[in-house]
């Protein structure tokens, strides 16, 4: 009786860890989605950090819901660490391809196709890593549960970088008083 009750339980517990896969990896697209829009257009270069906060938050919550599961092994944060670390260096990759120039008084950026693609492998990289760490082991499902977490990490990196060119950019001297346009950086 009693093995029936744990195998009953630990199907509940897989079927739930699944849809909570499921649901973080949906929201996660749909993040994608968003930052890919936002990153090719003629945008300003702020220095507000509403969206990675928010970003952030949703991550955290998303991941402490994993972590409720009894995954919050050394193993688990020490993967996670290294996920983070992919992030910081997708974001400072990226943000070499983002074009910033200085028009009218003010910082603008946009992405280019390569950005966008860059954006797709860095999920990639995430996913991949987390398979190739412990995909079917005992932290399966940590890089859906902090996908959300990797891109506010890896936007805020490609963030202060390109606040860092826009304002290189804007103390350098004019090259072209008559247009202001003309100064730019990839």
């Amino acid at each position: 009786m009693i093995s029936t009750w744990a195998a009953r339980d630990q199907r509940t517990s897989v079927v739930a860890v699944n849809a909570s896969t499921a649901v973080n990896l949906l929201i996660g697209l749909a993040v994608l989605a968003l930052l890919v829009y936002r990153q090719l257009q003629v945008r300003p270069v702020r220095a507000n950090f509403r969206l990675p906060l928010i970003l952030a938050v949703i991550g955290v919550i998303q991941l402490s819901q994993f972590l409720k599961h009894d995954h919050h092994t050394g193993t688990v944060l020490a993967a996670l660490a290294g996920s983070l670390a992919l992030a910081a260096i997708t974001g400072a990759i990226r943000a070499m391809t983002v074009r910033v120039w200085i028009q009218a008084g003010q910082a603008l950026r946009q992405g280019s196709w390569i950005t966008a693609v860059l954006w797709v492998v860095s999920l990639g990289v995430h996913l991949g890593y987390d398979y190739l760490v412990d995909g079917k082991g005992s932290q399966a499902g940590l890089g859906t549960a902090s996908l959300t977490l990797y891109f506010a990490i890896t936007y805020t990196i490609q963030r202060f970088i390109l606040q860092a060119k826009a304002q290189r950019i804007a103390d350098a001297p004019h090259q072209d008083i008559s247009d202001p346009g003309t100064r730019a950086t990839r």
